[in-house]
């Protein structure tokens, strides 16, 4: 049986809202710790996960209370540059893929084509690109812009996608000869103009980065849309979902997004499925329980409010904590992600402080013994319902340590993860073909 599929999400401070807070965790590290990014990956690489990811925001949040005060106050909100850590990174590994984000919204394709490529050659072949769309105005005036409607953004998405990989096919394989006898460099007749002009992008090309060895960078996308989901079948290697609540439920939504890949005429495994775990380990149930009370009573409400303020593009800032949560799902951009949430929360008569909560509480949290956790991977994957998963450590190094060194071994005992890596290349870890390049001749 082929291997499930791990990435782990770097983040120095912890993926929980509370995660930088708990004791387990000082001292708290700034999100650009070299040190601690250092570490993290090196042990992944040790563990043979697939990638690490890191995650960008192009703007600190700022719409709650139209002010960034609260955010910063209450949560960790500074983001390296993802690319700058990733290359570091690259020096110091020798197998993991290094994926960053890239936000198609305001980031030009020629800059992220050559960037790409130039990870992907500096690393011999593991770099992977996150496709975003951006959510907030804060995002937008940073880059003088203003938010597309949420349409419009996955429209120039699918565009910025075809456009940077137009780019990468701009150079043949065999395009440098470095001929010294005949003092020929390169083949002119297998280097071309990408010549993209449409209603998003106009780039003339060629790439100034020869092709690179995975030919495209592996591309993944996150989020859970109608729009976003129809992309990721089209256009994605691998897919950050969110993860559902039941078995059921994560393997009708794994079929569904399959068969919508072939679809496409596409094999059914060119597209990896990988929901977000965040995994708290305990020797004994009661341990792991305790762990999340632990996490539960730190939080602090507005850390997630003004998150959410900037994640939605609307400022919950204008609501007392006590307040019922309000009916505002029709003045939302994304209401097919929030309207749920928000449905969920008036059901059951939650204030603004209770919602807060939730939400730090719901969906990624597993709690429990490396065993169980082990166990429920396992069932997931062999049930068809994941490719694998995005590791998501609620606070480091403790909670990450115990993944590495108790649940990963249990996995591998299980035989549905590597003990050894057998590639070399992040598309081999994840036993995706390489592609050629597509352009008409």
């Amino acid at each position: 049986m082929s291997s499930m599929h791990l990435a782990l999400f770097l983040d120095p401070t912890g993926c929980h809202y509370s995660g930088w807070r708990i004791p387990a965790a000082n001292p708290v590290p700034a999100a650009s710790e070299w040190s601690v990014l250092k570490a993290l990956t090196l042990k992944a690489e040790a563990a043979k996960f697939d990638m690490v990811f890191m995650a960008d925001k192009l703007s600190i949040d700022d719409i709650y209370n139209d002010s960034f005060n609260d955010a910063v106050q209450y949560r960790i909100t500074e983001r390296p540059e993802p690319f700058s850590v990733l290359s570091a990174l690259g020096a110091v590994t020798e197998k993991i893929g290094l994926a960053g984000t890239v936000s198609s919204s305001f980031i030009q394709p020629f800059a992220a084509a050559r960037t790409l490529a130039t990870l992907d050659h500096l690393t011999g072949g593991r770099a992977a690109w996150n496709v975003v769309t951006s959510t907030s105005d804060a995002e937008a005036r940073n880059f003088g812009q203003t938010l597309l409607s949420h349409e419009q953004r996955y429209l120039k998405a699918e565009a910025f996608i075809h456009a940077v990989r137009t780019l990468w096919d701009t150079w043949d394989d065999n395009a440098i000869l470095a001929d010294r006898k005949s003092g020929v460099y390169a083949d002119g007749s297998r280097i071309r103009y990408a010549d993209i002009d449409n209603d998003w992008f106009k780039v003339k090309g060629p790439l100034n980065v020869p092709r690179s060895p995975q030919g495209h960078p592996v591309t993944i996308q996150a989020g859970g849309s109608g729009p976003f989901t129809a992309l990721a079948a089209r256009e994605a290697d691998a897919i950050f979902a969110a993860e559902k609540s039941d078995l059921a439920s994560a393997q009708k939504y794994y079929a569904d997004l399959k068969s919508r890949v072939v679809e496409h005429g596409r094999a059914a495994d060119s597209l990896k499925v990988l929901p977000g775990l965040q995994p708290i380990v305990g020797d004994t149930q009661k341990e792991a329980d305790e762990i999340l009370a632990e996490l539960t009573q730190l939080h602090h409400p507005l850390a997630t409010l003004t998150h959410l303020s900037n994640t939605m593009n609307y400022d919950w800032g204008q609501h007392h904590l006590d307040d019922l949560v309000p009916d505002i799902a029709a003045l939302l951009g994304r209401r097919e992600r929030f309207e749920p949430m928000l449905n969920h929360a008036r059901n059951n008569g939650m204030t603004l402080r209770d919602f807060a909560k939730w939400v730090a509480r719901s969906g990624f949290i597993v709690a429990g013994t490396a065993d169980s956790l082990a166990e429920r991977m396992t069932t997931w994957y062999r049930e068809r319902a994941v490719d694998g998963f995005v590791i998501m450590p609620p606070f480091v190094p403790a909670a990450s340590d115990a993944f590495f060194s108790k649940v990963v071994p249990l996995l591998q005992e299980r035989g549905v993860f590597r003990r050894e890596y057998t590639a070399d290349t992040l598309r081999g870890h994840l036993g995706l073909e390489r592609p050629t390049p597509r352009v008409n001749r």
